[in-house]
């Protein structure tokens, strides 16, 4: 049996709840190893709606989950959300849940500093001021607070200056007032016994559950298109979403993550701005919109809709190593009697085959489209290929050709069960 690591291929919001959730009942833990809160999955099993941002979806299933230290933390989100789930009859116990104690916290002046750069004309990146992308910053500088500070007050006092010499000149740049070091120090006080009940050293934890031969399910949060080295720079996300990460992200060697699993959606959405080839500002775009339910799990915000990019999958497929794909929301397309798939960009001109990294090229290229039939009958809630329309099946396998990937995995509704198996991906 293969460890298995999750990672959108498009731009976040491909399902990957639903899909993590199926995969955690063939798992024995499941690991989120980086983004924050500003992470979305809906987990639908029955009459049940599971909302998570900052949990790892298999503790809907009661596996045991991670919080690993590529992570970015909101201790007051996270034990807002712990609250929300038990009240929803989920189980959650420091046996069950884990927090790696090197992961980093994010502050209410990180979500200040976030929402005052979004009020800005200029630069607006379209985040979801939750202060994520300030946290990541004060990592990488060297300056965050760690969760395992928070049991060390003397530790906590002198990071937390070290922290306000470097916000307070940015504070006043942006007309925001003077932050309280004094409430801020007592309010992590505060919260710290509930969050450090459930931190340890998780790299310590999953190299002994992987030498048990625990199958381990590692899930990233938004899209490849988004990474922070890979994605549409500079509308992405201040985490690397790719698969490498999960290795980094969770304290475990590159061989680690194992099979990779993309998650692709049967078209293409993103939210928040910048480039997006294949956009769709017609009634065909506001259908995928009103059908698919196209707004964002946390923020309510709309998703811009359009048509399958094979390359900007391609590209993700070649990025993250992705082996399958588990494909989703196929019937939002039932009732479309033509289907477009980009094939390829037009650029001064020029026939290319992936997404420059030049924001004014990304900006600039044109898709090339091949034309499909659709089909009349539904694929919603079909469980086995024989269910499907015979041009939906063609559309699939068109899609598997134009991305160099196969479909491991189908989903046909919110419904956990409504799930086409084709391969397993923990069986090597």
């Amino acid at each position: 049996m293969a460890n298995v690591t999750v990672v959108g291929a498009q731009w976040g919001d491909e399902g990957k709840g639903k899909i993590v959730d199926w995969l955690s009942n063939r798992a024995d833990v499941v690991v989120r190893f980086q983004g924050g809160h500003n992470a979305g999955h809906t987990l639908v099993v029955g009459n049940n709606v599971y909302k998570l941002a900052l949990l790892p979806s298999g503790l809907v299933q009661g596996k045991r989950s991670i919080i690993g230290n590529g992570v970015v933390v909101d201790p007051w989100h996270l034990l807002t959300e712990i609250a929300k789930i038990r009240e929803q009859g989920v189980e959650v116990n420091p046996d069950l849940l884990v927090l790696a104690d090197n992961a980093a916290l994010i502050l209410p002046l990180h979500r200040d500093l976030d929402q005052a750069r979004e009020a800005q004309t200029l630069g607006k990146i379209g985040t979801t001021g939750r202060g994520i992308g300030p946290a990541y910053e004060d990592k990488v500088g060297r300056r965050a607070i760690r969760v395992a500070d928070l049991a060390d007050r003397e530790a906590l006092e002198a990071k937390i200056e070290r922290l306000l010499a470097h916000h307070e000149p940015l504070r006043r740049g942006l007309g925001l007032p003077e932050f309280d070091r004094a409430a801020l120090l007592q309010s992590l006080l505060d919260i710290a016994p509930e969050v450090l009940a459930y931190a340890q050293p998780a790299w310590r934890l999953l190299d002994q559950l992987n030498r048990q031969g625990r199958r381990i399910l590692f899930e990233g949060a938004q899209g490849a298109l988004l990474d922070v080295d890979h994605g549409t720079y500079p509308y992405v996300t201040s985490s690397n979403v790719v698969a490498g990460q999960a290795a980094a992200g969770s304290g475990m060697g590159p061989r680690g993550p194992g099979y990779v699993l993309g998650i692709v959606k049967a078209y293409t959405t993103r939210v928040g701005g910048g480039p997006f080839p294949t956009e769709l500002d017609d009634e065909i775009g506001r259908h995928l919109s009103v059908v698919g339910k196209e707004v964002g799990v946390n923020t309510g915000r709309q998703r811009r809709c359009g048509w399958f990019d094979a390359v900007l999958v391609r590209q993700s497929v070649a990025i993250n190593g992705i082996e399958g794909i588990a494909l989703t929301k196929l019937d939002i397309l039932d009732g479309l009697e033509k289907l477009k798939i980009c094939t390829g960009y037009l650029l001064d001109g020029q026939t290319i085959d992936y997404l420059p990294s030049g924001l004014k090229a990304q900006a600039a290229v044109r898709p090339i489209y091949e034309e499909l039939d659709g089909w009349s009958e539904t694929t919603h809630g079909a469980r086995s290929w024989r269910d499907l329309p015979a041009n939906a099946v063609k559309y699939v396998r068109r899609l598997e050709e134009l991305i160099g990937a196969p479909v491991a995995l189908l989903s046909t509704s919110p419904q956990r069960d409504d799930t086409i198996l084709v391969k397993d991906p923990f069986v090597g």
